[in-house]
């Protein structure tokens, strides 16, 4: 199982200020500073972090890779959204169901660097 995920960032003052907000409406808080200057964040395990790039070249967008944080309602969803567009994010598909009513409930979205993130919640409405 996945222990932990990182991105990195080109500015992370910036993308901590970033992450601080996006993360309360999930019950997120900093859990430590990275060596790096970033800064780890959690509630419990997985865990996620926003980092410099430890061998010091340029921190870059994954072709392909989305990082997903874990609701535990639709309204949670709603609220990392917005706050993520509101903050400065892209939009890459706004709250609704993907596929049939009652299963998979998210929302895509890129970071300040362009990293691609989800928040969704599994099962039916609330």
């Amino acid at each position: 199982m996945i222990g932990y995920a990182l991105v990195g960032s080109k500015n992370l003052d910036q993308a901590k200020a970033f992450y601080d907000e996006l993360l309360k409406p999930l019950g997120a808080a900093p859990l430590f500073e990275h060596p790096s200057g970033g800064r780890v964040y959690g509630k419990t395990a997985p865990a996620f972090g926003v980092v410099g790039p430890h061998n010091g070249a340029a921190a870059t967008v994954g072709n392909g890779t989305m990082i997903s944080f874990l609701a535990d309602t639709q309204e949670q969803v709603h609220q990392v959204f917005a706050k993520a567009i509101e903050l400065g994010g892209g939009d890459e598909g706004g709250p609704g169901w993907r596929g049939d009513p009652g299963g998979f409930y998210g929302a895509y979205f890129r970071d300040l660097d362009g990293n691609k993130l989800c928040v969704y919640r599994i099962g039916p409405e609330d």
